[in-house]
């Protein structure tokens, strides 16, 4: 594959973010800071729209690997439809929040296309029994392939919550699958993954904190969040599913370990306390994290490190032909070991600003107290107003 696609795909999205963005100011369509949303000023949420038109114009125009003609068998038609569905309903739910069912009935909806109209569906869940065929789900085919598209979709929109977080986790998936797709697939998903990759990369380019942006340029938004969601459950069921597999359902799972885990100890934990299981809170990981000291940079990047071991995980699975059942009896136990932490969110936190506040203390004091080994604070001249300088100043000139 030449680089053309994915220059198109990145080009594109950044092309689309830059038209997108004054027109989502006129309308509205921004994210208003608020008691949960800390950041400065108004942010429009149009990185869904530009990653959705970008792959779609991309795999559209390239036709050096996806002919037209092909285009009435191919699953992409559906993979469109339904990242359209969610795409709408959750811009409308940015531009104006609506309850929580309709959200739940578009994804529902999103995944029955995908199942039927795509042919996208978990029919086994691999070599889980003591015997030597997978373990096929017959009759739960179906309803077990949209409780998994609705548990990704949800697990993304839930990591969405630091600049740069969603985006990341969603672009270091894509990685694995297509590293995993390359050493033992068909290649016949490698475009979709590669387009898609480069899309979210062109993304995270205005969304990150970078040297040329100190806060986010634009935000993926509930319809961002959730068709990347939908995205990456697709690519995780066709790479995991026949007999050309690339991956095993058990080492999916790797790939997506981080926002997995987070989502359903959050919903877990929310249950328990009598709350609604999508009700927003501030006990997430990334929180955490903030919570104990760290930067939105340094969160981002610690989270984006654990991401990049669960598919370093999931890719030696594979390559050392792990047995399923260890792999899936080894991801369950770092659920719960997890959610072991993560209950326990304010130790976790003490334990991890205890480092970080003495590391600021001795960076306080002075050099000679530091030479000591003084518990001196060192604060250097008082810091004055501009009014007090500017007093100062006439009292010297007169």
């Amino acid at each position: 594959m030449n680089l053309l696609g994915p220059i198109l795909a990145f080009a594109t999205t950044a092309v689309l973010i830059v038209l997108l963005r004054p027109l989502a100011k006129a309308i509205g369509l921004v994210d208003i800071p608020s008691g949960r949303k800390n950041h400065a000023g108004n942010i429009p949420l149009i990185g869904g729209l530009a990653i959705f038109f970008g792959v779609l114009i991309s795999i559209f125009v390239h036709e050096k690997f996806i002919p037209s003609e092909a285009l009435t068998t191919s699953p992409l038609p559906s993979f469109f439809l339904a990242g359209f569905i969610l795409l709408v309903v959750g811009a409308l739910d940015d531009y104006r929040p609506m309850p929580a069912s309709v959200r739940l009935l578009a994804q529902v909806i999103a995944s029955l296309v995908m199942i039927y109209g795509g042919g996208t569906v978990l029919t086994d869940l691999g070599y889980l029994s003591f015997n030597s065929t997978p373990l096929a789900l017959g009759m739960l085919a179906v309803p077990f392939t949209v409780f998994a598209c609705l548990g990704v979709i949800n697990a993304m929109n839930m990591c969405d919550g630091l600049d740069g977080l969603s985006g990341s986790m969603a672009l270091i998936a894509l990685l694995g699958f297509g590293i995993a797709n390359t050493l033992w697939g068909d290649m016949g998903n490698q475009y979709l993954i590669v387009a898609f990759a480069a899309c979210v990369a062109s993304f995270l380019m205005f969304n990150l904190r970078t040297l040329w942006f100190s806060n986010a340029w634009v935000f993926l938004g509930d319809a961002g969040s959730m068709f990347l969601g939908m995205a990456l459950s697709w690519m995780a069921i066709s790479l995991s599913q026949g007999a050309e597999r690339a991956i095993t359902p058990a080492s999916a799972l790797w790939f997506l370990m981080l926002p997995v885990y987070d989502a359903v100890c959050m919903m877990v934990r929310r249950i328990l306390k009598k709350h609604s299981p999508f009700a927003a809170d501030r006990e997430h990981l990334h929180h955490i994290f903030l919570l104990a000291g760290f930067s939105v940079g340094e969160t981002v990047t610690l989270m984006s490190g654990i991401a990049v071991a669960g598919v370093v995980v999931g890719l030696g699975s594979i390559y050392f032909q792990l047995p399923d059942l260890l792999v899936a009896v080894l991801f369950l136990s770092g659920g719960g070991l997890y959610y072991f932490a993560v209950s326990r969110a304010w130790r976790v936190m003490r334990f991890l600003s205890r480092s970080i506040c003495r590391r600021k203390q001795i960076e306080r004091r002075s050099p000679i107290a530091r030479r000591k080994g003084l518990n001196v604070n060192y604060t250097g001249p008082e810091r004055r107003s501009n009014i007090d300088r500017r007093q100062e100043s006439i009292r010297r000139t007169n």
